[in-house]
């Protein structure tokens, strides 16, 4: 039997897909059942593009719904005080420039379950994160991007 996957995950990560779990349960489920009685009123379903429509959104949510129960309850809650501070890990804030130019980024390291690279999380399975994962103040590392490589000394990990 497979194993199945670990969602490493911080706890207000884990507390966001519950709630985003519940939302598609107790509304957005009863939003697309009534589109789709209302849908069926109009008639000949062969042609009904409203009911096309809101079976797509049905199978969406439904394909969401159990993304999210699996991906709760194989979570895998990082603990702060079981991270290391001295090195680049799960649940830590990197700061870096790029070299030679000197731009300062920062990013959260996430598992893939809570990345959102506009909120500054990244996931340990992106190019950036895989690049720097363990390592330290100081240390320059050779980033691989989609764009090309990118050079980066690390400043400060939290």
């Amino acid at each position: 039997m497979a194993t199945e996957k670990v969602f490493p995950m911080t706890q207000a990560g884990k507390e966001k897909l519950e709630q985003e779990l519940e939302q598609l349960k107790t509304v957005k489920r009863k939003e697309v059942v009534e589109r789709i009685k209302i849908a069926r009123s109009f008639g000949d379903l062969s042609e009904n593009s409203e009911y096309d429509s809101a079976k797509e959104e049905q199978a969406f949510v439904e394909g969401r719904i159990t993304t999210l129960e699996n991906m709760i309850r194989n979570a895998k809650i990082i603990q702060e005080d079981e991270v290391s501070t001295d090195a680049v890990s799960l649940g830590r804030t990197v700061t870096f420039v790029e070299l030679p130019d000197g731009d300062e980024e920062s990013y959260t390291i996430v598992g893939s379950a809570e990345a959102d690279p506009f909120e500054g999380k990244i996931s340990n399975d992106s190019p950036i994160a895989k690049s720097l994962m363990g390592k330290k103040v100081g240390d320059e590392v050779t980033v691989q991007t989609p764009g090309g490589e990118m050079n980066v000394r690390i400043t400060t990990i939290k």
